[in-house]
This record gives structure tokens, sequence and C-alpha cells, in this order.
């Protein structure tokens, strides 16, 4: 039995929700280098004006404005050199597409410091994103990022669970 070298639809529309996995998986690795280069400004402009951050001992965040005010001066002084003083590492990263504006995700993080001496723990935090993504003019922003932290200090959140109608709830 020959195989066909025509797609079929429902080949067309795995691809096309691959396609938009993979930018969200971009837009979580870009984040990531952002913060590492100290290159705040990329990372304010890859949230929605009306964007929740909950960061546990760093407080929540509502609001574009706050959470750029709040990475500024999170970043001040010192933190702000030398970039890659820090990596923030990603792992495990699942995406689930809701909509064609609308997908949720999470994935593992660690937080290690570059600058640690080579016999101490260089390990800042073991944490767990769990996020909202909306696709707004062509590209997907963070419009929620619930970081859950485990090591060395527990700041979980209670989960948000998304049905299968698309609707998210505690």
């Amino acid at each position: 039995m020959a195989m066909s070298d025509q797609f079929t639809d429902a080949e067309i529309a795995d691809l096309r929700r691959l396609l938009e996995i993979e930018a969200i998986r971009r837009l979580r690795l870009d984040y990531s280098r952002a913060v590492d280069l100290r290159d705040i400004e990329g990372v304010i402009d890859m949230f929605t004006d009306d964007a929740l951050c909950e960061y546990g001992p760093y407080g929540t965040w509502s609001g574009k404005e706050t959470i750029a005010r709040n990475y500024r001066e999170m970043f001040a002084g010192e933190a702000i050199d030398p970039p890659f003083s820090s990596q923030h590492l990603n792992t495990n990263h699942t995406v689930d597409i809701l909509s064609e504006t609308e997908a949720r995700g999470e994935c593992y993080l660690i937080d290690v410091d570059t600058r640690a001496s080579p016999t101490a723990n260089p390990i800042i935090w073991f944490a767990h994103y769990d996020e909202q993504y909306r696709k707004e003019n062509g590209k997907w922003l963070f419009c929620r990022s619930s970081l859950n932290f485990f090591w060395p200090e527990r700041h979980v959140l209670p989960r948000l669970d998304t049905s299968a109608d698309g609707r998210t709830s505690v």
C-alpha cells in the first residue's frame, strides 16, 4: 500500500495546532533568555496589558504597568549585571490549545546562580510555572503566569484546572 503524499484535513489541523504550541514554547524560552540577559523591556513586551503574575515571595502583580515597574525594580542596580548571572532553565513544557486565541501551559523551572562558587549550591529555586496565554495581533503573550516555588521555600498556589469547555477554575 502506497502512502499518500497528500495531508488529510485532520493532519493539517494537527500541524497548525503544533505550530501554535511551538510558538508558545518559544515564548516561554524567549522569556527565560530575556530574564537571563537582563533584557527587561523584552520581558515586559511578552505580557498582555491585563496580565497577572503570581510570583509567591515576589508578590502578585496585576496589569502590565505594575509588572513593568516590578521587573525594573527587581533587576535594578547589581541585579542587572552581568547578563547570565542567573539562568532560568525550563523543562517538561506542556501546552494545551483551548481556542484560536487562548492556551494554557505548565513547565518546571530550575533557577541557577552562575556566580556561585564551585563548592556552593548554585540552585536558587526549584519551581513550576502554571500559565495562560493569549494570542493578540497574531502573537502569543502571557496573560497569567503563576509560579509555584517548591525549594528552598515552599510557596504554592491552588492549582487551576481547565475544563473541556475552556473555562478555567480553581
